[in-house]
């Protein structure tokens, strides 16, 4: 049930007692959470201060597919209890969030649009970018993405009050999805976009349903696809913040297993990847490795795997830990009985867990 605005803004402020203590775990462990309150996967996800985790949009399930829903639901890591707090102003799947100053930052994502012959699915990029205010639960209109740079399933790393979205793409429908270059930033001290160098404002090669994250000065892109779910990735791209004219250098050090669809986050100057899909090893086509990528001996180092392995998630490093909620646990497409009983072709998961390096 949905919490009052004041509730909302102090729990988000971190001024309401602490009802329930999180479970621990120990170096290399798994711990699980409680569940999100609705199975879903392809959702936002998003740290607003150092307590709460904000899940936005996203696929949930409906009586014979998935739909894209306009969901906001906030975590609290201190409490380990969830909150819903007010709707996205629009449906949208495949967003890019960030939380920075103790607000939320909506900036494009996919939205649905109508279908013609021959098509049962057709998500495009939108403009539209919204920020959100926890301490009265409300959503404002912000400037649109400039036109043309519109997109989805971008890589966010936040950087000194601005955002940075790297990839990524502008259409996802049956039989057919694109990926890009491009990287825009969304400067959140003016409220304005902000043109970046040319060297900086293109990825070495095209990626999508990558994972991420800004670690000291620099903004690293990892794994990910070209187009289709089979045509994944094993490369790691990297961008000095400080110095955006020397342009993205590719790491010599490449994933142990390449994949796109996965979630990563970043503890204590590390990057740890977790699962993916278009692992043609595995009943589902999910990935459940878990590997560390260390920039300061560029080297990558197997973990323990995932014991509920997922794609279609987003991971957010916070206070030592790596949370990941919910996700999909098959690969979107492929036709999977489950427990004997129907096929299926998505498979939306409440499931939250945490790794602790």
């Amino acid at each position: 049930m949905p919490c009052s605005r004041s509730a909302l803004g102090l729990m988000v402020l971190g001024l309401l007692g602490v009802a329930t203590a999180a479970p621990s775990c120990g170096p290399g462990q798994w711990v699980n959470l409680t569940s999100i309150p609705q199975p879903r996967q392809e959702h936002a996800t998003a740290a607003i201060g150092d307590s709460i985790i904000a899940i936005v949009g996203g696929l949930v399930p409906t009586a014979n597919s998935t739909a894209t829903t306009d969901l906001v639901q906030l975590y609290d890591v201190t409490t380990d209890t969830w909150h819903t707090a007010a709707p996205a102003p629009h449906k949208v799947n495949h967003a890019n969030a960030a939380g920075v100053g103790g607000r939320l930052y909506l900036l494009g994502g996919l939205v649905e649009a109508p279908l013609s012959s021959g098509l049962t699915m057709n998500w495009v990029a939108t403009r539209a970018c919204y920020v959100y205010d926890p301490a009265v639960d409300a959503w404002s209109e912000i400037a649109p993405m400039p036109s043309g740079t519109e997109k989805g399933s971008a890589v966010v790393g936040v950087h000194e009050g601005m955002i940075y979205l790297a990839g990524g793409m502008t259409v996802l429908q049956t039989g057919y999805q694109d990926a890009v270059t491009s990287v825009v930033a969304f400067n959140t001290t003016s409220g304005a976009w902000q043109r970046l160098e040319a060297a900086a404002a293109e990825l070495p090669e095209s990626r999508q349903h990558a994972a991420g994250a800004v670690i000291g000065d620099s903004f690293y892109v990892v794994g990910g696809r070209r187009y289709g779910q089979l045509y994944h990735k094993d490369t790691v791209f990297e961008l000095n913040l400080t110095d955006l004219a020397a342009g993205w250098k590719v790491s010599a050090a490449r994933m142990p297993v390449s994949r796109g669809g996965l979630s990563g986050g970043a503890v204590g100057g590390n990057f740890y990847a977790f699962g993916g899909e278009g692992n043609v090893d595995a009943a589902t086509g999910v990935f459940n490795q878990t590997e560390r990528y260390s920039p300061l001996s560029v080297q990558w180092t197997e973990m323990a795997p995932m014991p509920v392995p997922r794609h279609g998630t987003q991971a957010i490093g916070m206070g030592g830990r790596i949370y990941i909620p919910g996700g999909g646990l098959q690969q979107d497409g492929k036709s999977i009985s489950v427990g004997g009983g129907p096929v299926i072709f998505q498979h939306p998961t409440t499931h939250f867990d945490a790794y602790c390096p």
